[in-house]
């Protein structure tokens, strides 16, 4: 079955850096377009960042953008997301995801 594991959060202060992984399996993970999104206490999810196969640049959201990279290993089913100069904003419960599937998820959060 499809297994989506994220890893990789935790406790940062304004301006930190984290990365974010995410161990998939049960699909065929080199064909598949990857997103993560983020879900804020009281909050919708909001879409962050899509990587597909081919896709010679990655999606962001404007929130992120220049400040978040999203890559992938092919060879080890993984997706992630390197987090730069975070913000109190970006705080929340990161999922990778792929078509209706999401993991449990993994916490950031941005505090002095």
């Amino acid at each position: 079955q499809v297994q989506l594991v994220e890893s990789g959060g935790g406790l940062v202060n304004p301006g930190g850096s984290l990365r974010l992984s995410c161990a998939a399996s049960g699909f065929a993970f080199s064909d598949a377009r990857l997103a993560w999104v983020r879900q804020s206490p009281g909050k919708n999810f909001e879409w962050v960042s899509h990587s597909a196969p081919g896709q010679m640049t990655p999606m962001y959201s404007d929130s992120v953008k220049g400040r978040f990279t999203i890559s992938r290993d092919n060879a080890k089913n993984t997706l992630y997301l390197q987090m730069n100069n975070l913000k109190p904003e970006d705080a929340g419960t990161y999922y990778c995801q792929w078509e209706q599937y999401r993991g449990q998820g993994t916490q950031v959060t941005v505090s002095s």
